[in-house]
Formats: structure tokens, C-alpha cells, sequence
């Protein structure tokens, strides 16, 4: 009897050590659950490394190799559409042109008349404006001062071409507009000028008095589609 009461008292010992114990380590469980799952992750196969490797690798040069065909494609297109447009450019401008010097070559003598803007007289804005009007369907600032910010291609001096607009400070005030006229070619243009030279008239640009005078010359028929568009200055 003595024996059997040891044995549960061994084993009543041996429980209270234990329980303990096992509580005591249960919350490190899943941690190091966790932990051995993450190493068998981490350690793939050099061979299944190396084939994710090329597969990814593959993809990104096939991705490069659209993308660079796409590219060239679209670059290819672009050129030939700047080239239809150009053709259509250096087709229409001579025209335009051609058709604006002539109408003004017809009003040579129309007298000068400030603010004018029709063939009872023209000030030298109202001259331009009246024959990008009429003959190109484009509607210009009335001032030579907004005339001059109008946002067309800056031409150089020695690459005039007619129908060029000029723009000129006649007031002595050097840089500021006051005057505009319309090149013609042949270092000439027609110009509205004053009531004492005439009216519309043509002058050579190299004389002392317009060469010294001169600011920039404008390509304004460059912005000139086939509708009649209207031509504002920019701000």
C-alpha cells in the first residue's frame, strides 16, 4: 500500500514539474513554426533560382524588343505625316502669297489715311490686314504693335521669301514697332507709308533710312490653313 502511494506521489511530482514547463515554452511554438517555414523558403533550389532568373530575363527582352518596334513604327508614321504636311506647305505658301502681292501691287497709290483699312486709304496695319483678309482669309491684329506678337516664325533678314511681313521703329524710338510693310522680293516691299510720299508705294529695304529702321521681319502665312483661320497675338 505504502509502495502504490509512493508511485502516485512520484508521478503527482513529476505532473506539477511538467505542466510548468510545457506552459511555459507553449507561446515559442508557433514562432519557431514560423522560422523553420521562412528558412525552407528561403533556401530554393539554386537550379529553380537560376530558371525563374531566365524566365524573367526572357520577358523583359521581349518586352524591350516590342517596345522598340512599337517605337519605330510610330516614329515612321510621324515622318511621313510632316512630310504630306510639308509638301502641302511649300505648295500652298507660294500661292498665298503670289495672290497677296498682286492685289496690293493694284492698289499702288491708294492714298494714306490713318486708322484706313479699306481702298478709300489705308495707315500701314490697315494695308496688311486688308490683304491677308481678303486674299488668305486671315484675320490679323489691327496695331502694328500687336501685328508684331503675332506667333509666327521669326525670319532672318537674309532669308526673306514675298509675302514676309517687316516690321519697322520710324518713330525714333529705337526697337519699338511703329511701321510694318509686306516683302516682295528682290530686297523690296510695299508698304502703306504716309500722305506726304504717296500712299501705298514700294520701297527697297537696303536704303540707309529702312535698313536703319528695321526690327524683324514674320512669316505670318505659315500659320495660314486652307479655312480662313483668325490670327490673335500672343499674350
Amino acid at each position: 500500500m505504502r509502495m502504490i502511494e509512493g508511485i502516485v506521489s512520484a508521478l503527482e511530482n513529476h505532473s506539477a514539474t511538467v505542466v510548468p514547463m510545457l506552459n511555459r515554452f507553449a507561446p515559442l511554438v508557433p514562432l519557431a513554426l514560423v522560422t523553420l517555414l521562412f528558412g525552407c523558403a528561403a533556401h530554393t533550389p539554386v537550379s529553380e533560382q537560376a530558371q525563374q532568373q531566365q524566365v524573367q530575363h526572357s520577358g523583359s527582352a521581349q518586352s524591350s524588343a516590342l517596345y522598340k518596334q512599337a517605337f519605330e513604327l510610330e516614329e515612321a508614321a510621324t515622318e511621313k505625316e510632316l512630310a504630306s504636311f510639308a509638301d502641302g506647305k511649300s505648295y500652298q505658301l507660294p500661292v498665298l502669297a503670289d495672290s497677296i502681292l498682286e492685289r496690293g501691287m493694284s492698289l499702288i497709290g491708294t492714298r494714306y489715311r490713318f486708322g484706313g483699312t479699306s481702298e478709300a486709304g489705308f495707315d500701314c496695319s490697315g494695308f496688311i490686314g486688308y490683304l491677308f483678309r481678303e486674299e488668305a482669309g486671315m484675320n490679323l491684329p489691327r496695331s502694328t504693335r500687336e501685328m508684331i506678337n503675332v506667333d509666327a516664325p521669326l525670319v532672318s533678314r537674309s532669308k526673306l521669301e514675298p509675302g514676309d511681313l517687316l516690321f519697322f521703329a520710324t518713330n525714333g524710338r529705337r526697337g519699338r514697332v511703329s511701321h510694318a510693310g509686306i516683302y516682295l522680293g528682290d530686297n523690296q516691299f510695299i508698304h502703306s507709308s504716309s500722305r506726304k510720299s504717296g500712299g501705298v508705294r514700294i520701297d527697297n529695304l537696303g536704303d540707309s533710312y529702312w535698313s536703319k529702321t528695321f526690327i524683324e521681319a514674320k512669316r505670318a502665312l505659315a500659320m495660314a490653313p486652307a479655312a480662313a483661320p483668325i490670327v490673335t497675338a500672343r499674350k
